[in-house]
C-alpha cells in the first residue's frame, strides 16, 4: 500500500447507495471540490448539500463510466461485484465500503489545521482504530502548525521566485524552532 493524497477539486465522482456511509462519503468528497453524483435505490440519510446530481434506482452497468473515482456503499454482493469488474474495467480508483479486499483505495482518518493534513490508516481493518490513533495524533500538534505552514509556503516561494532552490536549507531545524520544539 502506498498512502498518497488525491486532488479531487473538480474531479467527477461516483458514490453508489445513500445509507450512513455513503452519504457521509459523499459528503467528505463535496467538502474536498469533488464533483459528487449519487445513485442509489433507497435514501436512508439526509443528503448532503452540492450533489452535482441524484438519481433514485440501484447501480447498472455502464454507471462509471466517466468517472474518475467511486465509492460503493451498496448492501449487495452481486452489485458490488459488477462495480468491481466495471471499475477495473475501466481503470476507475475504487472504494468498496466494509469490503477491504475489493478496494483499490482506502478512505483515511483525517485531521487538517490549514495546509497541514494527517491522515491515519488502518487499511480498512478498523477505521474506528484509524479515528483513534488520528485523534491522538491532533490532540499532540503544535497549536500553531497551519500558520508555521503558511511561513513556509511563502519563505520556499520567494526562494524558488529568486531562482534558488528550497533544498538548500536546513528546513528541519527551522520547523522544529517555529514549532517551538526542542532540537534533538
Amino acid at each position: 500500500m502506498l498512502p498518497l493524497a488525491f486532488k479531487v477539486e473538480g474531479r467527477p465522482v461516483l458514490v453508489l447507495g445513500a445509507g450512513l456511509v455513503g452519504v457521509r462519503k459523499a459528503a467528505q468528497l463535496i467538502e474536498m471540490g469533488a464533483l459528487v453524483d449519487l445513485i442509489s435505490d433507497e435514501f436512508l440519510a439526509e443528503l448532503p448539500d452540492g450533489l452535482r446530481s441524484v438519481r433514485q434506482r440501484p447501480y447498472q452497468a455502464g454507471d462509471l463510466a466517466g468517472y474518475w473515482l467511486v465509492v460503493s456503499a451498496v448492501n449487495n454482493e452481486a452489485a458490488n461485484q459488477a462495480i468491481v469488474a466495471e471499475a477495473s474495467e475501466r481503470g476507475i480508483w475504487l472504494n468498496v465500503v466494509d469490503v477491504p479486499e475489493l478496494c483499490t483505495f482506502y478512505f483515511m482518518a483525517l485531521h487538517t489545521a490549514g495546509d497541514v493534513t494527517v491522515a491515519v490508516t488502518s487499511r480498512g481493518a478498523a477505521p474506528a482504530l484509524a479515528q483513534v490513533v488520528r485523534d491522538l495524533v491532533a490532540e499532540r500538534l503544535p497549536s500553531n502548525v497551519a500558520a508555521v505552514a503558511e511561513q513556509l509556503r511563502s519563505e520556499r516561494r520567494a526562494i524558488h521566485e529568486h531562482g534558488g532552490s528550497s533544498e538548500d536549507v536546513a528546513w528541519r531545524p527551522k520547523i522544529r524552532r517555529l514549532l517551538g520544539l526542542s532540537d534533538d
